[in-house]
């Protein structure tokens, strides 16, 4: 992963005419919008691990499925949020920057998202890491092109939620102060209109070590979500056409909160059985 990182940082500081958009061997998910009809796993080159990437709203739960995927197939799950947020509790010469841009539910720039990945993944090189789960990137074509030059993507899985429902998950979560885990206040009960189902999502409550500690973040209020879900839904369309025209995008629809869309997740994958049967429970 070092060649990669080494290449993000050439790459981000090339204009986009000067990125060429290449075709890759491996098709791995034909475009549909219904996930169980593909098998992405089978393609997966021999003698490497999976390089995927979710595509999906602020608060659809990317983090969520990303990390229980990555504890499943052992590679690193990398979210550019949890990058950016790092970075603005630090001391460092871009957390002033990163500030603002988040507090007004702007995009960070792409020079500052692959600079800050392209660390990340030195460090992981450094560590033995091998394989990827990318969770918030690439968030526009531009930046979906650089990845393209970089590396195989194996698979791109995009996860959708209504739009109401994704704010009162948004606006349901915590943080705790102490070990920095996530969770949700929020009890969502959604009434399907037009033919789409009920959606009904129980609360993420913290253990009682956590419980006197939950913070909100500074960002998840009602007008800056409803904002950054604009400009997600404005940017994210190119970047999804750029994965459907390579045969890689995998529409995934939750039905519900994980007790209901974590098994149906593994098996759109096409995972072992054994697997489903072991995780769906944990």
């Amino acid at each position: 992963m070092a060649a990669v990182a080494r290449l993000f940082r050439s790459s981000s500081s090339a204009s986009s005419s000067s990125i060429i958009r290449r075709s890759l061997s491996t098709v791995v998910a034909a475009p549909s919008p219904t996930p169980h009809q593909s098998n992405p796993s089978r393609t997966i080159p021999a003698g490497r691990n999976v390089q995927w990437v979710f595509l999906g709203c602020p608060g659809v739960g990317k983090g969520t499925y990303a990390s229980r995927l990555s504890a499943l197939l052992g590679v690193p799950h990398i979210a550019t949020g949890d990058l950016v947020r790092e970075e603005l509790s630090s001391s460092g010469s871009l957390s002033k920057e990163l500030a603002e841009i988040v507090n007004q539910g702007k995009l960070v720039s792409d020079e500052i998202v692959i600079n800050l990945l392209s660390k990340r993944l030195e460090m992981g090189e450094a560590k033995g890491e091998s394989g990827f789960i990318l969770d918030g990137f690439p968030r526009t074509v531009r930046q979906a092109e650089i990845l393209d030059e970089v590396t195989d993507i194996d698979l791109v899985v995009n996860l959708r939620l209504p739009e109401s429902v994704l704010v009162e998950k948004c606006l349901g979560r915590r943080i705790c102060g102490q070990c920095g885990k996530n969770f949700n206040i929020a009890t969502i009960n959604i009434k399907g209109e037009n033919g789409n189902p009920d959606i009904t999502m129980a609360p993420l409550p913290p253990p009682p070590q956590c419980a006197s500690k939950l913070e909100t973040r500074s960002d998840d209020t009602e007008a800056i979500i409803k904002e950054r879900l604009r400009v997600y839904d404005e940017k994210s369309q190119p970047v999804e056409g750029f994965y459907r025209d390579q045969g890689k995008l995998l529409e995934f629809n939750l039905p519900g909160g994980i007790p209901e869309s974590w098994p149906k997740l593994l098996e759109a994958l096409s995972l072992d059985d054994n697997e489903v049967k072991q995780y769906a429970t944990a």
